[in-house]
């Protein structure tokens, strides 16, 4: 998949402690049978429903992933730690297999990449400093997204965001590799992949170049973008077919909320979208701002006394209410959830403002608000506005003349724009 791996909702991590442990139980056979490590995990999607029957199960079952990683890393110090270390494993290396099929099949993210290296001829062996710059996604976001994309025999993908292959590994199983095409700009994984998708016996276009261009002068019927965007890209849906479909996510600064664009060419050649909130999404593209909440912050938010604290009979709108959240992400700006304490608990770090609500007997909430934002009333007054464009559970996405685009309600009583694009040198690339 990507350069970058999926994170969920949650989002409230620092980019280096999201990247944390990620290997999963060693599936069960997986020790001596890699063949039976891919039948647990697809077993595994199937049952959390991330995977059903068809042509995307049948090559996710065939699919040897050891070939397409080979080598791939596991981190051995704590989240957080000063100077984090990684071990690069090696399937070559008979001790490593049942750790590293742990990783490659257990279903969470896969590290491929350190600090932008090369990823052929690497030696086997310890990394410290720096970062994870290259993650294969998380198997059951996946799964999902290749299952909506409805592939099948003869179409023409591009996949853009190479990372270690499996989305254009899948594709060439699926469609038939001649019409695949699959491109990342970071040149030590498109050729990493060209070789290792060979030794597949996949012959398919391997391009190294910007994501903002994707392919000029060529159309596909499938586009799969596999990292989160601020806005989908013109020239991808310029370069989509007729009945064709291209997936991206979308959010804003803030990983909290994030939403997936799915946007299909009629017969005749009219642009449809429509923008939907989800609960996982891929990690920023390349060059797109992140903003977080610190651990110090996280521990203000949970245990000062704020600026003041009331009592309210207006309940917070529920995580369950996805696409209220979605709205909240773009028109409210700059918000960060913590997602991992009991209760809602919304911080802004650009300003250090926060809020925290707490339910308190029956149809009651304790509020407690600090910072020069009223965050639990500025949630409250776009909740009205949400109720008012009656509840949308997703939002159309326009294509304007100009270039510009613009989520907005059934009703069109609640829009937002999304951000003017940057010049290609800047922007989020694959």
């Amino acid at each position: 998949m990507s350069t970058l791996d999926a994170c969920p909702a949650a989002g409230d991590q620092a980019p280096e402690q999201a990247a944390g442990p990620v290997g999963g139980a060693t599936p069960a056979g997986a020790a001596a049978d890699p063949a039976a490590a891919r039948a647990a995990m697809v077993a595994r999607l199937e049952e959390e429903g991330s995977l059903g029957p068809g042509p995307v199960r049948d090559a996710l079952l065939a699919l040897p992933r050891e070939v397409l990683m080979p080598q791939a890393y596991v981190r051995r110090s704590a989240p957080g730690e000063e100077s984090p270390r990684w071990d690069l494993l090696e399937w070559s290396a008979l001790h490593d297999r049942p750790e590293l099929l742990g990783l490659l099949y257990g279903g969470a993210s896969v590290l491929v990449q350190h600090d932008g290296e090369p990823l052929l001829g690497r030696a086997r062996g310890t990394r410290s400093g720096a970062s994870i710059t290259s993650m294969s996604t998380v198997m059951g976001l996946t799964a999902s997204l290749l299952e909506e994309l409805d592939l099948r025999p003869g179409l023409r993908v591009l996949d853009v965001g190479t990372g270690a292959g499996v989305t254009a590994a899948v594709a060439c199983k699926v469609c038939g590799d001649q019409g695949v095409v699959t491109l990342d700009r970071d040149r030590h994984l498109t050729d990493a992949a060209a070789a290792r998708l060979a030794d597949l016996g996949f012959r398919l276009q391997v391009v190294c170049g910007s994501g903002e261009q994707g392919v000029p002068g060529r159309e596909f019927d499938r586009i799969f973008v596999s990292y989160t965007v601020e806005r989908v890209t013109t020239a991808l849906v310029e370069q989509l077919a007729p009945e064709g479909k291209l997936l991206a996510h979308v959010t804003s600064a803030s990983p909290s909320w994030p939403g997936l664009a799915v946007v299909e060419r009629t017969a005749d050649g009219q642009i449809t979208a429509e923008l939907r909130a989800v609960e996982f999404a891929h990690r920023a593209g390349h060059g797109v701002a992140r903003i977080w909440l610190t651990k110090e912050f996280r521990q203000r938010m949970a245990t000062e006394p704020g600026a003041w604290t009331q009592r309210s009979m207006l309940a917070p709108p529920a995580e369950s209410d996805r696409s209220f959240w979605l709205a909240a992400d773009h028109l409210l700006g700059g918000l960060v959830r913590d997602f991992g304490s009991e209760h809602l608990a919304i911080g802004a770090p650009g300003c250090g403002s926060w809020m925290r609500a707490e339910p308190v007997g029956d149809r009651r909430w304790s509020v407690t608000v600090r910072g020069p934002r009223d965050i639990w009333k500025e949630i409250q007054d776009l909740a009205d506005r949400w109720r008012a464009a009656r509840s949308p559970d997703r939002y159309r996405l326009y294509f304007d003349a100009d270039g510009g685009q613009r989520a907005a309600s059934e009703c069109g009583r609640l829009s937002w724009q999304l951000p003017a694009p940057r010049p290609l040198d800047e922007g989020a690339t694959s």
